[in-house]
């Protein structure tokens, strides 16, 4: 099969455009149409039907799709891995995490790791979905549960609670509950139950939200429920991580907390000897010793 009528019909089928796809591939959008009409006639079959609103694959082009989707990314595995042979460390890392570890924990940190590596390309994907690394939908995940994928990597960070915290403000104006009892009458801001969450937190979270009170608020992350918790809206559910240095957030009711939620690094097996991968980790691994020295130093001043 020719791997150049291929690599055109991957790009075809990406945008779902002869146009958008010849503007990529720097090629006329007629070059790229008698590429595709001669993988069809090789093939034997219909790969896209023609639609108004633009190129639709046909089940026998879903099918080639994938394949050359998996291409793809195995051709970008070996690529990387040639790459990883210099020394240098350059070129993209996608790293894939939770919104809310993402953004509270990780995206403030990442100066230092561009201060070190200013070549390196983080592409940061946040979501509550578990890609698939071993298929190298990314390079390196940080996750809130320990990976069950297959060929994977993986190392424990940290460990996470879920804790009751309110602004100073809040708690002037409206003071601090310090028993289970007591915080019944504040307004909760916390997750929805319905919304992607770790199931410790959901667990513990549940019985507050389900309490007798008529103005509770539920966000579906940690960045907006830490929002609203500076705003003074009311007393937020939030991972402990994000109190270290913030000297606006009061941790009320002390004793109420989650069940431990783990924090892992993993990875695939295959980039075991990336660069890249190798100089995040060890980036990581320095800032959790650091936020732990941090947190240590904080509790005996409690």
């Amino acid at each position: 099969m020719d791997w150049d009528k291929l690599r055109i019909f991957h790009a075809v089928a990406d945008v779902g455009s002869l146009t958008h796809a010849g503007d990529s591939l720097h090629l006329s959008q007629s070059a790229v149409s008698r590429q595709i009409r001669g993988l069809e006639e090789a093939l034997s079959v219909t790969l896209f039907h023609r639609h108004a609103r633009g190129l639709i694959l046909t089940e026998q082009g879903e099918l080639l799709y994938s394949a050359t989707r998996d291409m793809a990314k195995r051709l970008a595995a070996a690529t990387a891995r040639i790459r990883d042979s210099e020394d240098e460390v350059f070129g993209e890392l996608r790293v894939t995490t939770t919104t809310g570890f993402g953004t509270l924990w990780l995206a403030p940190r990442l100066p230092r790791l561009y201060e070190q590596y200013p070549n390196l390309k983080i592409n940061l994907m946040l979501d509550e979905r578990i890609v698939d690394l071993p298929m190298r939908e990314a390079d390196v995940a940080i996750r809130l549960k320990e990976p069950s994928q297959a060929d994977l990597i993986r190392r424990r960070l940290m460990d996470v609670r879920m804790r009751f915290y309110a602004s100073q403000s809040y708690v002037t104006r409206h003071g601090r509950p310090d028993t289970t009892e007591e915080l019944m009458r504040h307004r909760i801001i916390g997750h929805a139950p319905d919304a992607p969450q770790v199931a410790a937190g959901q667990t513990w979270l549940r019985p507050f939200l389900d309490a007798d009170h008529s103005s509770h608020l539920t966000v579906n992350n940690y960045f907006g429920i830490l929002q609203a918790v500076i705003h003074s809206l009311g007393i937020g559910a939030l991972p402990d991580y994000i109190a270290l240095g913030n000297a606006e957030l009061v941790n009320v009711v002390p004793s109420q907390a989650s069940s431990v939620v783990p924090v892992y690094l993993a990875y695939p097996e295959e980039l075991r000897h990336s660069k890249r991968v190798a100089a995040f980790r060890e980036f990581v691994l320095e800032e959790i010793t650091a936020y732990k020295r941090a947190q240590k130093a904080a509790a005996m001043l409690d």
